[in-house]
């Protein structure tokens, strides 16, 4: 069922953004919000990953980083968030991202059994749904329709793409009963009070200014901003978006005890590398992801499914930065 089908204006934005993202990828530039741009090479840091298994399996730890990856914790996180329309309390998001769905075999069975006994209402993806960043990825499409038919959301599933995919990935997985929002915006409707839910590009390797602007549309319906990465929560705060959600840092995936994170791959406040954060009024939630990039280990950091029950906290005053 689509619940939400493309207007012809997103049909003709579609066209324009897949022509630029084909050619980002292409030529595997990496185009930061910032301007600059650089070749993607992972050939060094690939190396370095290969000897850090090898070192792990020598000295008998490999195989608990695997089950770590593989016991993945489901989360219940309630939200309270200012001006919520009362029809909206109590409704639940399940949260996925970072799937990387060919990385660990059989992730997906192990990601449905944890889903099958969970109430939510709408069903939101933030990217990397592949290991690699390059190559094909038709191995993850009999993965992905599994999982996606065990989802049975009220309002449907949507998603954003991270910077392990490709633009090729929405065609194909659209068919499933993913609805992909590709700078793009759709709204939920009930008890006559609307919902929106804003979805941006990857803006780690291929940001472009449609993700900008579709951020800076005004509305005064409570919105959801739905990115990979942190990285446009101050334009989504500037615009009055009430949730920011999103993925890519993994928690930090190889973490020292404490969870302190070796790497995390985030570029903004260290706050934002999992869990709740704030941003000048806006509530925002970055998930640890459900699977593992680089290396299928996990260390004091375990993969997340999250289920996020908003409440109204009442009307607009001040909240945390």
């Amino acid at each position: 069922m689509n619940f939400y089908p493309l207007t012809p204006e997103e049909k003709e934005q579609r066209v324009v953004w897949s022509s630029v993202r084909a050619t980002l990828e292409a030529f595997r530039f990496k185009y930061k919000r910032s301007g600059k741009k650089s070749r993607s090479n992972w050939t060094l840091f690939e190396r370095i990953l290969w000897f850090f298994q090898l070192f792990l399996k020598l000295i008998g730890a490999y195989s608990k980083g695997l089950s770590q990856a593989k016991n993945i914790l489901v989360q219940d996180v309630k939200v309270p968030l200012k001006n919520l329309p009362a029809a909206f309390s109590g409704f639940r998001i399940l949260h996925l991202s970072d799937l990387h769905i060919d990385a660990i075999e059989g992730l997906e069975d192990i990601i449905i059994q944890k889903i099958k006994p969970l109430q939510y209402d709408l069903c939101v993806i933030t990217g990397d749904f592949r290991r690699d960043t390059v190559g094909g990825f038709q191995q993850i499409l009999p993965a992905m329709k599994k999982l996606v038919a065990a989802l049975h959301p009220e309002y449907g599933t949507l998603a954003v793409l991270g910077n392990h995919d490709t633009f090729q990935m929405v065609k194909e997985l659209e068919p499933f009963g993913i609805r992909f929002l590709v700078n793009e915006t759709v709204f939920i409707h009930k008890e006559n009070h609307n919902l929106r839910v804003t979805g941006v590009d990857d803006t780690y390797y291929y940001y472009t200014d449609m993700a900008l602007h579709v951020l800076e549309k005004p509305s005064d319906d409570f919105s959801i901003a739905l990115s990979h990465t942190s990285e446009l929560c101050d334009v989504a705060a500037e615009n009055g978006y009430g949730l920011y959600l999103c993925g890519h840092t993994h928690g930090g995936q190889i973490c020292l005890p404490g969870g302190i994170p070796i790497i995390s791959h985030q570029k903004g406040r260290k706050e934002q590398i999992r869990g709740l954060w704030y941003q000048n009024g806006m509530t925002g939630y970055t998930s640890p992801g459900a699977g593992v990039s680089g290396v299928p280990l996990r260390f004091n950091c375990p993969p997340e499914i999250t289920v996020l029950e908003l409440s109204d906290a009442g009307k607009s005053s001040s909240s945390p930065v």
